[in-house]
């Protein structure tokens, strides 16, 4: 996909290219529901500014986390991606008893193809996105959630959040204020 455009005119503010903030997250992780808030203050200051994007990160000792992972990968697909993340997280101990039938109950509660979910689930078609994911972030030094990069830098949330939305916001004004 080319853009190419007539003349060289400087882009409007709207045109410039939000800064992107990977967070490695996984869904049966209480910290990083915690993240959530720190998330949604950051979308409020920074709106389109900013783009987080979700990479997964399930850990071994969360049985539930890999499958979670893909039902995140679905609802995405299904256009409802953050707002399933979100649901699902707010629930973690829901998450921890009641596994795969759990994670279709939320999306049907959000109005998904529930049916989809399911199969989805048994036919593993986003278990690549999700493995690419993990071997990613342990090829940049991840070993627990939260982890967020910006601007190539890794900020672990998962010993301590303390201070971490901060350092977050100080990365993402540096990195928008050069883009002027």
């Amino acid at each position: 996909m080319s853009h190419s455009s007539p003349a060289a005119v400087p882009a409007p503010d709207s045109a410039r290219p939000a800064v992107v903030l990977d967070i490695w997250c996984e869904l049966q992780c209480p910290d990083c529901r915690t993240a959530l808030a720190d998330l949604r203050a950051l979308r409020e200051r920074y709106g389109d500014r900013l783009e987080p994007r979700l990479r997964h990160f399930p850990l071994e000792k969360h049985r539930h986390a890999f499958a979670a992972a893909q039902a995140a990968e679905e609802a995405a697909a299904q256009g409802r991606g953050w707002p399933y993340v979100e649901a699902v997280l707010a629930r973690v101990e829901e998450l921890d008893r009641g596994g795969e039938p759990f994670l279709v109950e939320v999306a049907r509660e959000l109005g998904l193809d529930a049916e989809e979910f399911d199969t989805a689930l048994i036919d593993g078609r986003h278990i690549l996105i999700v493995d690419a994911d993990q071997a990613e972030g342990k090829a940049i030094g991840v070993t627990g959630t939260p982890t967020y990069v910006i601007g190539g830098e890794r900020l672990d949330g998962g010993k301590s959040q303390e201070g971490l939305r901060e350092r977050v916001e100080e990365i993402a004004d540096r990195l928008l204020a050069g883009q002027g």
